[in-house]
């Protein structure tokens, strides 16, 4: 599976933006799929995750400001981000693997990465 993401960019806090990844292969349904974030000096952690079915896991962070969202037909997954914060900020990478590998969270053992976004919330 290879993996683009796009959307990201330079938003006033409260503001919002949408994240999408792009998946090539045709086996993508059958992933689960995740948006990770990287802030400067800190660990990739997890922002939200969906499985294969549409169950979907965030981190409490950003419960009820985020939502993840999958197309199997195109091939796409979405991070819908509201009412962002200065402490959103980072390098958003969309990721895709097992659900429970996704869940677990250790970067190094995640099969498909994507580039990585910039997301940049000013105070």
């Amino acid at each position: 599976v290879q993996l683009q993401a796009s959307g990201g960019g330079l938003v006033q806090a409260g503001g919002s933006l949408r994240l999408s990844c792009a998946a090539s292969g045709r086996t993508f349904s059958g992933y689960a799929m995740g948006w990770f974030r990287q802030a400067p000096g800190k660990e990739r952690e997890f922002a939200a995750i969906i499985s294969s079915s549409g169950n979907t896991y965030y981190r409490d962070s950003v419960k009820g400001r985020f939502t993840i969202s999958r197309d199997n037909a195109q091939n796409m997954v979405y991070l819908q981000m509201n009412s962002l914060k200065p402490e959103d900020t980072a390098v958003y990478y969309c990721a895709a693997d097992s659900y429970a590998t996704l869940i677990m969270g250790r970067a190094s053992r995640i099969a498909y990465w994507g580039q990585g976004t910039q997301v940049t919330v000013s105070s």
